[in-house]
């Protein structure tokens, strides 16, 4: 009997799937994020671009541009092919991630919210950046929502689970 009400008090998301793997591979633009386009001999097309809600860039001259899914490299070679015709002659692109999307977190922390994603990022450095844990958080594992492809996936994460841009993470209260 106690074991019944035990379980029944035990805080929400210990169900939860581990959360998968931090993909390998290159990292992949989505809304949000921010590149330099460098344009070898042009500076007028030469800037930053932020990925819009469209999942686009809009390059001057060309117009928008999809950006969601690709990488950096993909990107630089489909510049380079819209550009070579219909504006320049052999042109040379070059584009780099400035500023990656943020990664949200709520739940029991001190100051839940929007932050900056930053490289190697784990659940417990976004914990700090949020001010902490509360006296009530769970501290064993959180929820972390992350979007893969077109679907959002919800997977339980431990403290030293890499965190990705984007990433909504939870943190539960703990009930005793």
């Amino acid at each position: 009997m106690l074991a019944v009400m035990l379980a029944g008090c035990s805080s929400g998301g210990s169900d939860l799937p581990p959360l998968e793997a931090r993909a390998t591979g290159p990292y992949l633009l989505d809304a949000g994020d921010t590149v330099r386009v460098i344009v070898f001999g042009n500076e007028d097309l030469s800037r930053e671009y932020t990925v819009d809600g469209a999942g686009a860039i809009s390059i001057p001259l060309l117009g928008p541009v999809n950006a969601r899914g690709l990488s950096a490299r993909q990107l630089e070679s489909d510049l380079e092919t819209q550009l070579g015709t219909e504006i320049l002659v052999d042109p040379s692109v070059s584009v780099q991630v400035v500023t990656f999307r943020p990664f949200y977190i709520l739940g029991e922390v001190q100051r839940p919210g929007q932050f900056p994603y930053v490289n190697e990022m784990t659940v417990l450095t976004a914990v700090a950046l949020a001010g902490g844990y509360t006296y009530r958080a769970e501290k064993d594992y959180v929820k972390v929502t992350r979007k893969i492809g077109d679907e959002a996936v919800e997977g339980r994460a431990e403290p030293n689970s890499f965190v990705q841009p984007g990433d909504v993470i939870y943190v539960y209260e703990r009930l005793f």
